[in-house]
Formats: structure tokens, sequence, C-alpha cells
């Protein structure tokens, strides 16, 4: 017979952590009597982050008496008290290998029903002060599970767990914990996963990314922490290619087209993806690693890069440096940035330099007869005409379409300038007025402060999160659940005498520093470099922190549960072998 043996809450609270403060709700500690569980929450009890934890599906924590007997011999540790995990019911019996989602209980006066497992984050780990237990949560089959309430009512310590209905498909704890985190995802126990009403939403999408991941002959990484809508990298690390042609695009901007040096044919990339290219800028240090997006799209082979003449020494280079027939040492084509298909309309929205990915895009839809069937808009601002590149090539494009429309704007135009529909700054309320439809799939490149403002009215227009999709040239957002926000600096090497080990290349923060075995990992070594990053469980199960690794090796302590994809790496989790180039 199960039953609960103590109700454990705790309001977060500011906790200093590695020099940082983390807010969290991880103390939790018995309360004496009896207490109501409500939607939401049990009475006294709260969630520091609200986008982990907490919700609907993620009402109540429930961990096991026998989890707990298990943990003390492991870990050699005695002592651990209720609510120790986190957890908001400690239970005797409702074993992870036994409770499945979906099954009812009915406790005291309330009534529940299991929905998922527990969200793995670092902060269990400072609450253990063991900064493995999310990875070991996961690795023993022990990782607890959440609780929906069905009905409110007062429980109390002492209370008899009765199951009063059990869950379709009788998928346990255990098996879906295992699905998502552990290597395998067998594409059968996904579907039957998938078919219980009762698992939660985050779930669900993870899962049946998992499974469409499944279908595909030659899946990669883990699509259901880390999804992927492109292939693995059509090579390791750099290769030479040739520039077969430069052109001038603007007064300031320069196409370079690369090409094998046999002359036989590039793997073609997908439109929205990059180059890195390794430039070696003088003798002297070592050769800039720069990432610039493919701005055509061609199936003959060939990769057309496009480069405004800017402050950094990888523009100057190429703009005074670089000639015909010169050999550069190019990656694989990269990037997560891709047309979705389907028969939406697309509008694609471009600041300046940032014209190339979405301009790549353009091809590959008058490509298509497909493409060419669908709402296309064009929408791009630039400074006037002199810096306004690819005007005709675009213009030749956009007739090639059923339905086609294009809005340009010239923030200071020339007064001979005429190439234009308006003057001043692109923004939404001057397409809204031309019509542009709210239903469409938008596509953003840009200046940073350009693409953060376009996209906030975008969600504030209403449009779904999921058919914005932007690419920036710089570093992307950071991503540190729990952490009290605090102003960004500029990337630099870290503080103190500098490292002596490989060298390892933050290309989207234009940073390059030795390693230094002082940091237990890359991930910690990008934060001493202020370089943003994005992670929660820090020990390698949930792939937050996955990141392109463009050239290189690392070792991995401890080993990820699950690899990530090939061309990426975990950065949690990893330390440099040889000198690396990351996309970060």
């Amino acid at each position: 017979m199960s039953s609960l043996v103590s109700v454990n809450v705790g309001l977060p609270r500011d906790v200093e952590w590695q020099g940082k403060i983390v807010c969290t709700g991880i103390w939790k500690r018995p309360v004496a009597g009896r207490i109501i569980a409500r939607r939401l929450n049990l009475d006294g009890d709260g969630q520091g982050d609200l986008e982990g934890h907490g919700g609907e599906h993620r009402a109540v924590m429930v961990y096991q008496l026998d989890s707990y007997r298990y943990w003390e011999k492991f870990l050699q540790r005695s002592g651990l008290e209720y609510g120790q995990f986190g957890e908001n019911f400690t239970v005797d019996g409702l074993a992870d290998n036994e409770v499945c989602i979906g099954d009812h209980y009915r406790i005291g006066g309330a009534l529940f029903e299991v929905t998922q497992p527990r969200v793995t984050c670092y902060r269990v780990g400072i609450r253990m002060n063991d900064p493995q237990m999310p990875s070991l949560l996961v690795s023993h089959k022990r990782p607890g599970f959440y609780f929906r309430v069905l009905e409110e009512g007062e429980v109390g310590a002492g209370d008899e767990i009765v199951r009063v209905a059990e869950g379709p498909e009788r998928v346990s704890i255990e098996e879906i914990d295992g699905l998502l985190y552990l290597p395998g995802h067998p594409l059968e126990s996904l579907r039957r996963a998938l078919r219980v009403p009762a698992l939660s939403f985050g779930w669900k999408q993870s899962l049946e990314a998992l499974a469409e991941a499944g279908k595909q002959q030659e899946p990669y990484g883990n699509a259901g922490l880390a999804p992927s809508s492109t292939p693995a990298p059509a090579w390791s690390g750099f290769r030479p290619l040739r520039v077969a042609n430069i052109q001038r695009e603007s007064v300031d901007v320069l196409s370079f087209v690369f090409e094998s040096e046999d002359h036989s044919p590039l793997l073609s990339a997908i439109p929205g993806q990059f180059l890195a290219l390794r430039l070696p800028v003088d003798s002297h240090t070592a050769p800039l690693v720069r990432n610039y997006s493919i701005s055509n799209f061609e199936d003959v082979g060939r990769y057309r890069i496009s480069v405004k003449r800017a402050a950094g020494s990888g523009s100057h280079y190429l703009h005074d440096q670089v000639k015909s027939g010169d050999i550069i040492h190019v990656s694989a084509p990269r990037g997560e940035f891709a047309v979705a298909p389907g028969a939406n309309p697309v509008v694609l929205i471009s600041a300046g330099i940032g014209v190339t990915p979405v301009l790549a895009m353009l091809h590959s839809l008058a490509a298509s007869q497909s493409g060419k069937t669908r709402e296309v808009w064009w929408c791009y601002g630039t400074r006037n005409g002199e810096e306004h590149p690819f005007a005709s090539e675009v213009k030749g494009l956009l007739e090639g379409f059923s339905r086609s429309h294009s809005f340009v704007a010239y923030s200071r135009p020339a007064d001979d300038d005429r190439g234009y529909d308006a003057s001043g700054h692109l923004n939404l309320s001057a397409l809204q007025r031309l019509g542009i439809p709210e239903e469409a799939d938008f596509y953003l490149c840009g200046p940073a402060a350009f693409l953060a403002d376009f996209i906030a009215d975008l969600n504030t227009w209403g449009v779904p999160g999921t058919r914005i999709h932007s690419e920036t040239f710089g570093a992307g957002a950071a991503l540190t659940p729990g952490i009290a926000s605090k102003p960004s600096l500029s990337p630099h090497p870290p503080k103190g005498s500098a490292g002596i080990g490989p060298l390892v290349s933050f290309t989207r923060s234009s940073l390059v520093a030795p390693w230094d075995s002082r940091y237990g990992n890359l991930l910690e070594f990008a934060e001493a470099c202020d370089v943003p990053v994005r992670w929660s469980c820090r020990v390698g199960v949930c792939h937050t922190c996955e990141s392109g690794l463009i050239d290189g090796k690392v070792r991995y302590i401890p080993e990820p549960l699950d690899q990530p994809a090939s061309g990426d790496v975990l950065i949690c989790c990893s330390s440099p072998l040889t000198a690396i180039e990351l996309d970060l």
C-alpha cells in the first residue's frame, strides 16, 4: 500500500552559486498538518523558473522513499531530509518503473494525474551539493515525476495513495524518461507514448521530434532535445576552396564565389546557411575564423558569400587582399536558418548586409515550381541607393513569382535615389499598412537591434513564435535559467594569466583565447570570457548547450548520456584536445 510520507513546500529564494545569484525553489521543507493542493501549486509553494518548472502539468513534484535509500547508499551519504530532491510529495511506493503516464491517484481530498518525469536541471545539483545529480537521476533511472491536479483538495502526511485509473498504453516514468534522454529512441515506443493524452505538451513536442527523426534513414543527434532541420555538415573542419569570381554588388559589398580546386560540384547548401572562413590576416597571429551567409542557391555546386566592408579584420582582409584564384579554407555549409515547407505566405525581412541569407531563400523559392506559387513578400531596408546591393537581381527573381510584393525603405535617401518605396527605417507598421499577411512565415536577418524590435512587434501583433525565424551575424541570445541578469559585456579573454592549452575560437563572438585548464569545461571557459551561452543541466543530459563544432577535437568528462549531432559539441562536459572553432 502506497502512502504520502511527507508534504514539502518552499518559495523561491536567491542563493549564491559559482559567483552568480540563482533564484530557485529547490529548497523544499516538510510542513505539519494538512495543506491544499491547487491547480498550479501546493499552498505555500513556488518555483523560481516557470519556463522549466511549475504550471498545470508540473504542479506537484513526487519522489520516492526507496530512491532516498538508494542514493544514501550510492552516494555514501546519510541524513537526507524530506524535500532534498526538490519534491513536494515524498512517497512510500510509486516506483518510477511502475507508475505510468496518465495514471490517476487519489490522495486525501485531491485527485492527481501523472504527466511527465522530472525535468532535470542544475539546481538539483546545487541542492544536493553534487553537480552530477541531473545526470545520475536519469542514468540510474530514478528521475521522479510530476502530478497534475485534477481535483483540488487537502492532503497531508500519512494519507493513503490509491490508484483509481490506469493510463493508456502503460508507459512508465522510467521508460519515457529513457526514451528522451538515453540512446535508442525506438520508433514504436515513441508512437506508443505519444498516444497517451495526459503526456505534457513539452514532452509531446520532444517525442514527436524524435519520432519524425526516426523516420529518416540516417537520423543523427537527439532531435527531441536539440531539434535540427538540416542534415549533418558535408565535411568536418575546413577544406581548401578556390575563389572563382569576385563581384561588386554596391559601394561597400563584394561577393566572393567559391568552387572546389578540381571543379567538382560542391554539395548544395540549404538556403539560409552560412560558411565559416579561416582567414590568415597576418603571419604573427592565429587565423581569424568568420561566418558569412551564403547569398545564392545553385545546383552547379558553387557557393557565393557577400561581404560588407566593415570595421572588422575579416571584411578588410577579404576586400583588400583576396583575389580571384586565391585559395581559402572554408567549412561545410552550416546553420538551421531555413525556409519551412508548406504553402503559407513567405515574408523575407532584412536590413543592410542581413540581406544575404534571405536572398538565398528567394533564389531557392524562385527555382522551385511549388515555391513560385507561394505568396512572397520582399521587405528590405538600407541607407541609400549606393548601399543597396542586389537590387536588379531581386527584381528579376520577383518577376518569376505569380504573387510577389516588394517594399524597400531607405533611411537616408540621396536626392537622386529612385529604387525605394519609402524613406525611414523598415518597420512592421509600414508593412501592415500594405496588407502583409499575419498568417505568413516570417524570416528576418539584420542588426541585433533591428531584429529585437521587429520580433517584439511581431509578437505583439500575435504572430506565433513558431512562424518567426531569424538569423544573427553575431553571438546569439544567452539562456541561463534562474541566474540574475547583469549588464552584458563584450567577449574577452579570461581574467588573469593566459592559459597554455589549445586555441579556442568563438567565431560568432570574434574571440580567440588559449584554453585554460583552470576551467572544468568549455561552458565554464565561455562564461569566463563573457561569451553568450545556453545551458540548463550542465552535465550532458539536456543538450541545451549543444553548439556547432566547426573544427577540432574534444574529450568528454563525463560522457553525455546521448551523443550530440555530428558536427556539434556539448560544451557543458567537454574540453579541447586540439585547437577548436565553435559556432558561438
